[in-house]
């Protein structure tokens, strides 16, 4: 397996990277984190511009990339500068739009950066469980409403339409009978808040409203979609952890007791190698899941679980060795890294978390 990127790949990932590095530098990204809205729409029109959007989709959806590696390459980018803009609610539901047709001027306006969408799914109860939907399409006439709510939606607010998943027939824990349906942020009622780690999210709370249907089928759509979504957030995480290491790393070579660098102490030099090592397998993982998306619905599936389980494992380990080699300062608003590390030990928790993921790649293991 070649895991170098293409050039074009590697011409995007270089050209946001700088972008981030000049116009994203972490006390601006933390202005824009503790703003009523979240996020940045000036940020968000020029990263559309340079393409990033795009980079998401392949060709059939009007973008230029769409593979699981286009996906690392930006959110990699994305991990090294903590972006809170709302790119993960877009790949998701523009994915699923894709895949299910007859959405193109939508996903046209979404890659040229004048219309926002985001994916409900997880419900109060689901637990990360992806049929446990509780949420209820009726159908009225040629059209449809749908009555439920969903919860803890990444930015929300900032979405223009919202692609949601409701029950059309059978009970929670059945595939079949999901449907996938446009609802316009106008006619729903939302509950936004801050997150823990930046920006914000919000609950959707549904009551007769009304809906396009986008899919009748849709629990496919919705598993690739998340599939995509974990991908990323693989990425996003690996992004953290190299800024953690480094952080960690010029810490330890500058912080002197006892006459020298802390970076002496044969201990620390051993933990820091274990950690390390492990944002090499978390790396690994996150390559082997990426390459995945193009694979079969099994080996595509195992392959997410086991690097959402991995970055699950490895961010934990990450963060907490580099709050505690920094000592006290590690929690200090001031200092990037504890921004890092408590996006680290969100993303842990997005689209399920790690024993979720153990047991899922277990399971799918045992139904071969």
């Amino acid at each position: 397996m070649d895991f170098h990127h293409s050039a074009d790949r590697q011409m995007l990932a270089d050209t946001l990277g700088r972008y981030l590095q000049q116009r994203y530098p972490i006390d601006a990204r933390n202005r824009i984190s503790g703003s009523e809205a979240g996020w940045s729409r000036e940020h968000w029109a020029a990263l559309a511009e340079l393409g990033v959007v795009g980079a998401l989709f392949g060709e059939e959806a009007g973008g230029f990339g769409g593979t699981g590696f286009d996906i690392a390459a930006v959110f990699e980018r994305f991990g090294k500068a903590l972006v809170v803009e709302p790119f993960l609610g877009t790949l998701m539901a523009g994915r699923a739009l894709a895949k299910a047709g007859g959405q193109d001027a939508l996903l046209g306006e979404v890659i040229a950066g004048a219309t926002l969408v985001t994916f409900a799914h997880e419900e109060p109860q689901s637990r990360y469980d992806l049929p446990d939907v509780e949420t209820r399409a009726t159908r009225h006439g040629d059209g449809w409403s749908l009555t439920g709510t969903k919860a803890v939606v990444p930015q929300i607010e900032a979405a223009d339409r919202i692609l949601v998943s409701a029950r059309i027939a059978g009970e929670p824990g059945d595939e079949a009978g999901i449907g996938l349906f446009l609802v316009d942020k106008a006619g729903a009622t939302l509950r936004g808040y801050p997150m823990i780690d930046g920006g914000r999210g919000g609950e959707l709370s549904l009551d007769d409203t009304p809906a396009t249907l986008v899919a009748e089928d849709g629990y496919a759509l919705i598993e690739e979609a998340v599939a995509a979504g974990i991908v990323a957030l693989a990425w996003e995480a690996v992004g953290v952890m190299d800024v953690l290491k480094a952080s960690t790393l010029d810490y330890l070579r500058t912080r002197r007791q006892f006459g020298v660098p802390i970076g002496k102490f044969q201990a620390l030099q051993h933990r820091m190698a274990t950690v390390a090592l492990e944002i090499e397998q978390a790396r690994s993982a996150g390559i082997n899941a990426a390459d995945a998306m193009d694979k079969d619905r099994r080996t595509r599936e195992r392959a997410v679980s086991a690097a959402k389980y991995t970055i699950g494992r490895v961010g934990t380990l990450a963060a907490e060795e580099a709050i505690q080699m920094h000592g006290g300062i590690g929690m200090t608003w001031e200092l990037p890294l504890s921004h890092f590390a408590k996006r680290l030990t969100m993303i842990g928790h997005q689209l399920g978390d790690e024993d979720h993921h153990l047991g899922r790649f277990i399971a799918l293991g045992c139904a071969a």
